[in-house]
């Protein structure tokens, strides 16, 4: 009897040990509960997060022009772009842009939320920096590290097809806006040897050309983010000016779908697979 008495102490106290240790290992799935105001850390956080990490997404996130996720965004719920909705939701951690509406981050920064901020990718290194970044924020690093691996083969395929073309390209969208050869897009192309003539035209990050500019650098391609012969406004009949249907049809032009170039995340390497699909295409 007394050997039992004496070990009973000793039973509770590795009965307490063992709870304890229950209680420290998180729960499957846990993590910290995210919102996002912008549709760039949208894609980022659909990608990277559990399903139950996400408490709401921008209100761009459902837009198919903007966003590559955007019917995985339909199961979320969207935010108005304000501070009511996010301080009722109570997250851990907000996500967002640089240029996301200043007012509404120092508004939440002022009630207590905290703020991870992301900038607008320049290039691929940049774009890896924050797919690594969100995988901290929702305790999910060895997601981001096969997204980024995902896109590293992508460029390594994208290399062995297109390198030896070195083609010049100049990216023109709306109104005869070029992304410059400092911009996400430049690196895309850059990446598999194409040259972005914008750098031609002065224009480093980003900025309007002149028809007659444009039509002077002659480059050996457009990159445009859409192919069509209707213009729905002023901004899309740009492309259809005649000077430049007749220089370049549809055979010199490479879409590149906005919603592929704009973001750093997964949907990187499917432009990449895209861009090569389109070489092929308009160089046979």
């Amino acid at each position: 009897m007394r050997s039992r008495r004496e070990s009973l102490p000793r039973l509770l106290a590795a009965a307490l040990v063992v709870f304890a240790g229950l209680w420290l290992v998180p729960a499957r799935g846990a993590g910290q509960r995210v919102a996002s105001m912008n549709v760039c850390t949208d894609q980022l956080l659909i990608e990277l997060a559990d399903p139950e990490q996400i408490v709401g997404l921008s209100r761009f996130s459902r837009d198919l022009a903007r966003s590559f996720v955007a019917n995985d965004a339909r199961s979320f719920p969207m935010l108005s772009g304000g501070a009511e909705d996010i301080l009722l939701l109570k997250p851990d951690i907000v996500v967002a842009g640089q240029f996301d509406k200043r007012s509404t981050r120092e508004f939440l920064r002022e009630h207590g939320l905290r703020l991870a901020e992301f900038g607008v990718p320049r290039n691929l290194d940049e774009a890896k920096a924050q797919m690594r970044r969100m995988g901290e924020i929702v305790q999910h690093d060895d997601r981001a590290t096969a997204e980024i691996a995902r896109l590293d083969t992508a460029v390594a395929r994208a290399r062995k097809t297109v390198t030896e073309k070195h083609y010049s390209v100049l990216p023109l969208f709306r109104r005869g806006w070029v992304a410059g050869s400092d911009s996400l897009i430049s690196s895309l192309l850059a990446e598999t040897g194409l040259f972005n003539m914008a750098s031609d035209l002065g224009i480093a990050t980003g900025g309007f050309a002149s028809l007659e500019a444009i039509v002077n650098a002659r480059p050996d391609f457009l990159v445009v983010s859409e192919q069509g012969d209707r213009a729905e406004d002023e901004g899309l009949a740009f492309l259809l000016h005649p000077a430049l249907e007749r220089l370049y049809p549809p055979a010199k032009r490479i879409v590149m779908p906005e919603r592929l170039t704009v973001c750093g995340g997964g949907m990187l390497a499917e432009a990449l697979d895209l861009l090569v699909k389109e070489l092929q295409r308009v160089s046979r």
